[in-house]
C-alpha cells in the first residue's frame, strides 16, 4: 500500500474519539448518560464528531468508554455508525486524554489518525489540517482557532509550531484556542504511558525537544464546547436557528394542541406535553412528561423524568 503522504490528496481513515469523560460540570445530566451521549437536536452529541470524521474520509473510528460504558452498546447495537465500523474500548480506570490514547495503541498503531474530544461539536474543516500535517511531516498537528473560549495556546504562524501552552515552558503568552482535535502519527505513542495522564505534558514536552508539534488555525465554520448546561442550551438555540420547527419535535413526541413551544424548545422520543403548557428554550430527552399548565424556561428534562409547575433554569 503506498504511503498516504506521497499522494496528490493524503488521507486519514481511522479517528479515536474521546467517548470516557464523566462530564461532572454538566450535573444531572450526565446521571445517566455518558456526556457524548448527552442528546442534541434530537442525537447524540458524539455522531456530530463521527459524522464530521466521515466527511473527510474516516472509515474506523475508536471510541474509550468509562462512565456508563453500556449506553454506547444501546446506542451504537452491531458497532456500526452508518458506514464507519466502531471499535469501543473500556477503562475501568479513567485513562485521561493521554493514557487514553496509549491504550488504543494496538487498535491504531499503524497509521496516522485523528484524535476528536466528544464533548464538543464542530463544523469546521478538517481537510486543510489533514493536508497540513502530512505536507509539514508534523508529528502532531493540533487544530487552533483564533477566538471562542480560553487562548492557551502559543502559536507561531511564520514557522506553523506550537511555543507553548498554558505559559508551562515560560516561552510566550497564550494567543489561540485549542479545539481538541488534532491529528496523530503512530510514532506519538512512544511519548505515551499507560497510566492516568494529560496528552498536554506530552505536547509540553515535545516543544521543549524542538519535535514537530505543529498547528493550523481554522477559524472557518462553527465550534462549541459543551461542557455548561448554559453551553449545552446555547447550541440549541444556534442550531435550531438554521432548522425548521418541525425538525426540533420527534416523530413519536405527543404534544397537546394546546400546548406552546417557543424559542429553541426541542422534544424528544416518546416525550408527552400536557394542555396549556409553556415550554421556552427547553430540552425534553426520551420519554419524557411535562404536566398539564406548567411553565418551563431555559430547562431541561432527562430521560423518563416528570416536570411540572413554574420553573427557570432547572433540570430535572
Amino acid at each position: 500500500m503506498s504511503d498516504p503522504s506521497s499522494t496528490a490528496h493524503p488521507r486519514v481513515t481511522q479517528a479515536f474519539v474521546l467517548g470516557a469523560g464523566l462530564g461532572t460540570r454538566l450535573k444531572r445530566l450526565t446521571a445517566g448518560r455518558p456526556k457524548p451521549l448527552v442528546p442534541v437536536l434530537g442525537k447524540p452529541l458524539i455522531t456530530y464528531a463521527f459524522d464530521h470524521l466521515l466527511g473527510v474520509g474516516v472509515e474506523r473510528i475508536v471510541i474509550n468508554t468509562h462512565h456508563r460504558a453500556e449506553a454506547y452498546g444501546a446506542a451504537f447495537p452491531g458497532g456500526v455508525y452508518r458506514h464507519a465500523a466502531l471499535t469501543f474500548r473500556h477503562e475501568p480506570v479513567l485513562l485521561e486524554t493521554g493514557g487514553g490514547i496509549k491504550n488504543v495503541e494496538d487498535l491504531l498503531g499503524g497509521a496516522p489518525f485523528l484524535v476528536y474530544n466528544g464533548d464538543i461539536l464542530a463544523t469546521l474543516p478538517l481537510k486543510p489540517a489533514i493536508e497540513r500535517h502530512f505536507a509539514t511531516g508534523n508529528e502532531v498537528t493540533l487544530i487552533l482557532r483564533s477566538h471562542g473560549g480560553p487562548l492557551q495556546v502559543a502559536f507561531d504562524p511564520a514557522t506553523g509550531r506550537v511555543l507553548d501552552i498554558g505559559h508551562r515552558l515560560g516561552r510566550a503568552p497564550g494567543t489561540h484556542l485549542f479545539t481538541g482535535i488534532y491529528l496523530v502519527q503512530p510514532t506519538f505513542f512512544q511519548r505515551l504511558r499507560l497510566e492516568k495522564l494529560s496528552v498536554i505534558p506530552a505536547f509540553v514536552e515535545m516543544i521543549a525537544q524542538g519535535a514537530a508539534l505543529g498547528a493550523i488555525v481554522i477559524d472557518e465554520g462553527e465550534w462549541w464546547d459543551l461542557g455548561t448546561r448554559e453551553q449545552y442550551l446555547e447550541v440549541h438555540r444556534a442550531l435550531c436557528a438554521t432548522q425548521p420547527a418541525a425538525c426540533r419535535v420527534h416523530p413519536t413526541a405527543r404534544i397537546d394542541p394546546a400546548a406552546a413551544l417557543t424559542g429553541a424548545t426541542c422534544i424528544g422520543p416518546g416525550a408527552r406535553v400536557g394542555a396549556h403548557a409553556q415550554l421556552h428554550d427547553c430540552v425534553l430527552w426520551e420519554g419524557t412528561a411535562i404536566a398539564p399548565e406548567s411553565v418551563l424556561t431555559r430547562c431541561i428534562v432527562t430521560d423518563h423524568q416528570t416536570a411540572g409547575g413554574v420553573h427557570a433554569d432547572c433540570d430535572f
